[in-house]
């Protein structure tokens, strides 16, 4: 398949749908298989992705949040490997994984309870949506995924686990175990790369010496694939093969989105320090939002009206968000042990008990 790396080839080829100015790459290889109102969904997703993120990064610079994590850059991406998945498919975040929540519809405030220290994890139901709790610390989230996806294989139960992770998990352990259990067991699960070019300060080529990141499936027996991640098309195409892979019972798939993050890595960095205007500015052309609209718009499938409604919703959107998570306070700390088993064991009752006691003074 075009794009892919399979074990014994290397290759630096990099799948694309979209060029930048909007227009298809001729031959490009891909049954995209979307309808008017897909393509007019995934526009959607992203401006309302992008509305959130503004107002996310705005509402911890007023103090409301502890920290945040941007995703601008990164719409493209995150909605295109998204809208590749299943309902039934589960998501193993990291911390910067907004446009895969908003697809499945969880309610931003609920993402950001997590950010204001109001509650772990966020307030979602993880069942409901099929997304794991975000993961902060780096690479962790892989190993879930791959123990989900290998546990959803014995059940028989059709599912694919998707993992999302930087650049910079590709460097710790727990990345490689977890390739490295896929790849012999054939776990049902894509490994979904967002090469955004910085592992915080560090650039890629001081993490990996290696030409590109999806090559580095080929030590663990499966496929590699590098696609144009400020291409949602392109994300999109690569992901859904990917998952029909897993599905088939064929194994794991690293997935190289190459994007960039245009905003901070999070509210408490100065990218300043370490990257220049020059290659901000020539990141910030490459945006993903304007190519996907720039293609919708000489199809005929977006108009002035459906632009305005988006804008509106999100203006909404935005506007509920900041009136659900300003001065909101913890919840109520004894639903921390109804989070734990099915049922309490009984050292968990007399945890429990301890901890009712502690907050009666007694």
């Amino acid at each position: 398949m075009k794009g892919f790396v399979d074990p014994g080839s290397v290759s630096t080829e990099s799948v694309q749908v979209l060029k930048p100015d909007g227009t298809l790459v001729p031959d490009h290889g891909y049954d995209i298989d979307l309808k008017e109102e897909d393509l007019r969904e995934i526009y959607r997703v992203m401006i309302l992705t992008r509305r959130i993120d503004q107002e996310s990064t705005n509402l911890q610079r007023q103090g409301e949040l502890g920290v945040y994590t941007p995703a601008l850059g990164q719409e493209g991406a995150q909605v295109g490997a998204a809208y590749a998945l299943e309902p039934q498919d589960w998501i193993f975040p990291s911390y910067r994984e907004l446009g895969f929540a908003m697809l499945r519809g969880v309610q931003p405030s609920h993402i950001l309870h997590l950010f204001r220290g109001t509650w772990h994890g966020g307030l979602f139901d993880y069942r409901e949506y099929c997304i794991a709790p975000y993961a902060v610390p780096i690479a962790t989230q892989t190993l879930h995924a791959v123990g989900f996806a290998t546990g959803a294989k014995i059940d028989g139960t059709n599912t694919v686990a998707i993992t999302c992770f930087g650049d910079g998990a590709t460097s710790e352990g727990d990345f490689h175990e977890a390739c490295n259990f896929a790849g012999v067991w054939k776990t049902p699960v894509v490994f979904f790369c967002q090469n955004n070019q910085y592992a915080i300060s560090v650039p890629l080529a001081k993490q990996t010496a290696a030409p590109t990141i999806a090559v580095k499936a080929l030590g663990y027996g499966f496929p590699g694939v590098r696609v144009d991640g400020n291409d949602v098309l392109a994300s999109y195409v690569v992901t859904r093969e990917a998952v029909r892979r897993a599905r088939r019972g064929e194994g794991p798939t690293l997935i190289e989105a190459v994007t960039y993050r245009r905003g901070p890595h999070s509210t408490a960095d100065d990218p300043s320090r370490y990257r220049t205007d020059e290659e901000l500015n020539t990141w910030e052309a490459l945006d993903p939002i304007a190519r996907f609209e720039k293609y919708l718009e000489t199809e005929g499938v977006l108009t002035a009206e459906f632009k305005e409604q988006c804008d509106a919703e999100g203006r909404e959107a935005a506007s509920k968000l900041r009136k659900e998570i300003v001065g909101a306070g913890p919840l109520d700390p004894n639903l921390l042990f109804e989070h734990v088993y099915a049922e309490r064991t009984p050292n968990l009752e007399e945890q429990f008990a301890q901890f009712k006691r502690d907050q009666e003074g007694q």
